[in-house]
């Protein structure tokens, strides 16, 4: 198996999604922060969920793929992270409810180790083989609540959550080969 780096700042600049995808098996957008090359990670989410090619967002990935669904599925246009573009109109990631308020964002990370109850018949599920796990987390935006229902509407699973928190933990798309997406790090 070969590993393709695909630089996805370039990927803004030429728009060649074609190009940089041809011949792929699989992508993978790992974990990150900041909104450097992320409108070319958002173009990797849609290339790989309209061409169903299998998929795997790792934390910042998952983020990547909400906002893909929320624009290109649902049609909010202007859907973004808060951390990318604050006021955004539709803020489909976004800082949980008690972090709103702190200034000092340095110890408001979710970090360590989670729980996570897993949707029976889902991937996930498949992969795991159980409902209830614990996974590893280092991120501070979250998948915004408000918009769930709606695009659990339009073909989006959550396919895991953490039930005291709230929280979406994994998602996937119906009727796609494999599109999953985990807000943890499972490589940790």
């Amino acid at each position: 198996m070969n590993v393709k780096w695909v630089d996805t700042e370039k990927l803004e600049k030429t728009q060649d999604v074609e190009g940089a995808f041809k011949n792929v098996d699989g992508l993978l957008i790992p974990g990150g922060f900041g909104d450097r090359g992320i409108e070319g990670k958002i173009m990797v989410s849609k290339y790989a969920r309209e061409n169903g090619i299998p998929f795997f967002g790792i934390c910042l990935g998952l983020q990547c793929a909400i906002i893909d669904f929320a624009r290109n599925v649902c049609g909010w246009k202007d859907a973004n992270s808060t951390e990318f573009k604050e006021g955004c109109k539709f803020p489909v990631i976004d800082l949980m409810h008690d972090q709103k308020k702190v200034k000092s964002k340095g110890g408001t990370m979710r970090l360590g180790s989670y729980p996570c109850r897993v949707k029976g018949r889902t991937r996930a599920y498949k992969a795991y083989g159980k409902r209830n796990i614990n996974e590893r987390h280092r991120h501070r935006f979250e998948v915004n609540n408000r918009y769930r229902k709606k695009m659990e509407d339009n073909g989006l699973v959550l396919s895991g959550e953490n039930l005291e928190l709230n929280l979406v933990e994994m998602i996937e798309i119906k009727n796609h080969p494999w599109f999953v997406g985990v807000q943890f790090h499972p490589e940790l």
